[in-house]
């Protein structure tokens, strides 16, 4: 059987005050101007929510920019608070409401214990905007920390605030903690388990964060994948081949492959292989290579661009013609590459340099027929001939000597 929580006077006054009605609602005593009130307290509490959002861009010489930020964020919040206090004069309290405060036992305890937990929530709603632009003026001044490594830390302090914010709320309803921990612990158990290699991924992905192998828009090689870093998550590189392909590739196989960052000091050597012939003065070849590379405007001056003998081929001595060339993408490389290829060609036409291709020559013995290494063997079918003609000249043996008198 229920028994009513309000049996005291203290209980039965805030009885009185669930049941009464505000001024506000007295004024607005009719359903049709509370609803025009509420619409029109709303759309204000918007309109200054909104528009005091451009405050923080504002530079107050006074104050820091810190203080400035929290300022805003204090006053946006007491906006809300207000409003949400006046939306709640405005509709008075009835006896429905009374009943249900008095069923669930919503005392004097119950109402400060849910304003205790309104005040963690928004003070971590606070705290995770300040933080927030604090971390955004800190990774201004430091250009070494990236967009998404600074996204990575703002979300990550932003978690652990709310993280703070919900064990103070179940502090605040005395739930068991103790039980709580062990269940959490007992579920982490089991999703480590089950996600072994995503958690790999994970780690993987902060390690790469942090250890800044690489950046976006950077030239990099994945193991078999070549391309341009588009995104860096914390589960997964995305790169985009010069095919135009998307390739997303876990953290945890970019950090156990080996990678090639073809970005990071802002310059690549090119190396184009040419060929001159053996009879060639290979010190004037090289010299007319490197001087027709060093007038091209797609390749730097400084360092100057080398050529060195690399190899004796099959048909040709091998040159080697390296110069380089500034913010390595695959457009400025294929681009100079081709430059360099072209300029070279030409030059070693104009100066009677020849670039021979693969030959072969063939040579034989001073005789008139072919050279046989072994004595042709008879086939199946030449042997079956001269078996055959063998026994035709038998048989025509024995009849001579059959018929004598035929014979003569």
């Amino acid at each position: 059987m229920f028994t009513p929580v309000f049996d005291t006077p203290a209980a039965a006054s805030e009885l009185t005050l669930l049941q009464g009605e505000t001024p506000l609602a007295t004024i607005l005593s009719s359903f049709e101007a509370r609803i025009v009130a509420s619409v029109l307290l709303v759309v204000a509490i918007l309109a200054v929510w909104r528009s005091s959002a451009r405050l923080h861009d504002r530079d107050v010489e006074s104050l820091s920019s810190l203080l400035w930020h929290l300022a805003v964020t204090l006053f946006r919040l007491t906006v809300v608070v207000a409003g949400g206090s006046l939306l709640v004069a405005i509709w008075p309290t009835s006896e429905e409401f009374a009943t249900i405060a008095a069923e669930y036992g919503l005392d004097t305890q119950a109402l400060v214990r849910v304003v205790l937990s309104m005040i963690l929530l928004v003070g971590a709603y606070v705290l995770t905007s300040v933080l927030g632009r604090f971390i955004t003026e800190i990774a201004s001044t430091r250009p070494e920390i990236s967009d998404h490594q600074r996204e990575i830390i703002y979300r990550l302090a932003q978690v652990a605030t709310y993280l703070v914010a919900i064990v103070g709320i179940l502090g605040v309803w005395e739930a068991n903690l103790g039980g709580f921990l062990v269940g959490a612990g007992f579920l982490g158990i089991v999703v480590g388990m089950a996600a072994r290699q995503t958690l790999g991924a994970l780690i993987a992905g902060f390690v790469l964060m942090f250890s800044r192998p690489f950046e976006i828009g950077d030239w990099v090689e994945v193991g078999n994948h070549e391309g341009i870093v588009t995104e860096i998550t914390v589960v997964n590189t995305r790169i985009q081949t010069f095919d135009g392909e998307y390739v997303m590739i876990p953290n945890d196989v970019v950090s156990s492959e080996s990678l090639v960052n073809r970005s990071r000091k802002g310059r690549l050597r090119l190396d184009v292989e040419v060929g001159v012939d053996y009879g060639t003065d290979l010190e004037r070849a090289a010299t007319v290579a490197q001087e027709a590379v060093e007038d091209l405007d797609e390749v730097l001056s400084v360092p100057k661009p080398q050529v060195v003998a690399k190899r004796f081929a099959d048909s040709a001595v091998v040159l080697g013609v390296r110069p380089w060339i500034d913010r390595p993408s695959a457009r400025r490389k294929w681009r100079a590459q081709t430059a360099v290829i072209g300029t070279i060609h030409e030059e070693f036409q104009s100066e009677g340099i020849t670039i021979p291709f693969p030959q072969r020559e063939l040579s034989s013995r001073e005789q008139t027929g072919p050279v046989r290494l072994t004595e042709p063997s008879e086939s199946p079918a030449e042997r079956n001939g001269q078996q055959s003609d063998g026994q035709q000249a038998d048989s025509s043996a024995g009849q001579a000597d059959a018929n004598p008198e035929d014979s003569r």
